[in-house]
């Protein structure tokens, strides 16, 4: 939603802006150029972007429009599930978790948690990671350094389509130019034309210019910083599972891993103390 009032807010006050300096709104509509401008960009990042990355970067801008998906209530109910399993592995043993991680669907613990059960990845993370500590034999700081490892690597992989967002950002202003050059080279064809043909075939090839430079600082790069945001707000609700996770293996209580698990949520969807303390007791009566 705010994404979408961002553009309306660079398009209208670029327009209002123009107008009050008596410029003509019809005069940018130059559809040359943006068949230019666009195609160049379109087709450059067919060139640069191998077709999985593509498929990623389209996932990504969609998920640009949802917004920030991993709120308070979202980690909430993260450190619900973590306790519940962890309470059933303290209490009946690490065994009696097998079936919830082996069929987290139809277990009754990850059942209440369904935006965890759409997180596949996350989802993935934390059950495989609980399959391999039931085979057992693995020290809590290997543990640690593979879930690390697990970490970088999807963080890096995500990180792809930003950076070829940001990429065709940067290249924006550089095909402006190309397409005002093009114009110039249509407005020395005309030079001997009238002064008012001439002046209108310049101003439609500087529209070129502005036209890149407007895409690449009022839409495109901050499309790809907002993308690398929703990474870095994605990667936290990683590190919050590992922290669980790596701090039962320590041999922590139940309630101490969601603890070690909470403190490394952003303060700015952080759940107080006593809001998990309230879920926990909910949690034990359930």
């Amino acid at each position: 939603m705010f994404i979408i009032i961002g553009f309306v807010i660079v398009i209208g006050c670029v327009l209002v802006g123009f107008m009050m300096h008596g410029g003509p709104p019809a005069v940018l509509l130059q559809y040359n150029e943006f068949i230019i401008i666009g195609g160049a960009g379109i087709g450059s990042l067919l060139v640069g972007t191998p077709l999985a990355i593509l498929k990623q970067m389209g996932s990504s801008i969609g998920r640009m429009f949802k917004g920030d998906q991993f709120s308070k209530e979202q980690y909430v109910n993260l450190l619900r599930t973590m306790f519940e399993l962890f309470n059933v592995a303290q209490r009946d043993g690490l065994i009696n978790v097998e079936a919830h991680i082996e069929k987290p669907k139809e277990s009754s613990i990850f059942s209440k948690n369904t935006f965890l059960l759409e997180q596949h990845h996350a989802l993935e993370f934390l059950c495989d990671t609980m399959k391999l500590m039931l085979g057992g034999g693995i020290a809590a700081h290997d543990l640690e350094a593979m879930l690390d490892a697990d970490i970088d690597s999807h963080h890096s992989e995500t990180g792809n389509a930003p950076g070829i967002v940001q990429t065709l950002a940067d290249a924006f202003p550089g095909l402006g130019i190309v397409a005002a050059v093009l114009g110039i080279i249509v407005t020395m064809g005309a030079i001997n034309g009238p002064p008012e043909e001439i002046g209108l075939k310049v101003a439609a090839a500087l529209v070129g210019t502005f036209i890149g430079i407007l895409l690449s600082y009022g839409f495109v790069g901050p499309m790809a910083k907002h993308m690398e945001l929703l990474n870095a707000s994605e990667a936290r609700f990683y590190e919050c599972i590992k922290a669980g996770v790596v701090a039962y293996a320590k041999g922590n209580a139940p309630i101490v891993v969601v603890e070690f698990a909470r403190r490394v949520i952003f303060h700015s969807v952080r759940p107080s103390f006593s809001e998990i303390e309230t879920v926990i007791k909910e949690a034990r009566k359930g």
